[in-house]
């Protein structure tokens, strides 16, 4: 720890130049910061890993719920086009269905032509 103080010491004693305004009797001075030194570096170490792990498990239990979601969103699509396509085979089937007897009308009456 002594060498850290000695290196403090050499970067407050380094000469800075002349001012800019032209006032070289007034003391440097430092940019007002009311909060520096309320908390120590260990406390606000600490408070960063916490709110890190806070994030991570929010942000967990968000994709948690967003794949919660997106399944029930493919199932009712699924759910959907499965109806869709049972229509559509009804309809088809009502077409083929139609479709033969419309056929076997026509043979009915080309053996009555025939038979007559």
């Amino acid at each position: 720890m002594v060498e850290g103080t000695e290196v403090k010491e050499a970067a407050a004693t380094k000469p800075l130049g002349m001012r800019k305004n032209g006032k070289q009797w007034h003391a440097p001075k430092k940019a007002f910061r009311p909060t520096s030194g309320l908390t120590s570096y260990a406390k606000r170490a600490k408070d960063r890993i916490s709110q890190a792990a806070t994030k991570t498990k929010e942000k967990e239990l968000k994709e948690e719920k967003e794949a919660e979601r997106q399944k029930r969103i493919t199932a009712l699509k699924e759910k959907r086009a499965a109806k869709e396509e049972k229509e559509r085979y009804e309809m088809l089937a009502a077409k083929m269905h139609k479709k033969r007897l419309e056929r076997l009308k026509r043979k009915e009456k080309r053996n009555k032509l025939l038979n007559s």
